[in-house]
């Protein structure tokens, strides 16, 4: 009886991670295409402006600052899309931490510290995603590949 119990007790926990894994992936999935959605809802050039005033008095040059606004509401909605599906998860997630490590680095050459500790929240939960991407088990990637077996 205590090895039936042990066995249920172990598929439950696995349940349970999977879930908590993908509630987390699905919130941050939502999170980043809000980001982007609402940006170009906004107007990429308007978000690009603001994104140019922002940075006008850090040594990145200007038009680099205003292309990478422009671009950045739909990278941010395609990974957000991504991640909230569970496709091509493990790709989403490294592309997102590069994603925060350039916005980090931006926002660190003009000095703003609280955003720059947000952005390494973010890079935490995106880590601790890929860490533990083997829970991954309610997304498309699992169909895709349990339909490959």
């Amino acid at each position: 009886m205590e090895t039936v119990l042990a066995a249920s007790e172990i598929a439950s926990d696995r349940r349970d991670r999977r879930l908590a894994y993908a509630l987390l992936r699905i919130l941050v999935g939502i999170n980043l295409i809000m980001h982007g959605v609402s940006r170009m809802l906004m107007g990429p050039s308007v978000f690009a402006e603001k994104l140019t005033a922002q940075f006008g008095h850090s040594p990145l040059p200007l038009r680099g600052a205003w292309a990478f606004g422009m671009v950045l509401p739909a990278i941010e909605a395609l990974l957000g899309m991504l991640l909230l599906l569970g496709l091509r998860t493990r790709a989403a997630l490294v592309a997102s931490l590069f994603l925060m490590m350039l916005l980090t680095l931006g926002v660190a050459l003009v000095q703003d510290w609280s955003a720059a500790g947000l952005q390494l929240t973010y890079g935490l939960v995106l880590a601790a995603l890929l860490f533990l991407s083997r829970y991954n088990g309610w997304s498309l990637d699992a169909c895709l590949q349990h339909g490959k077996q």
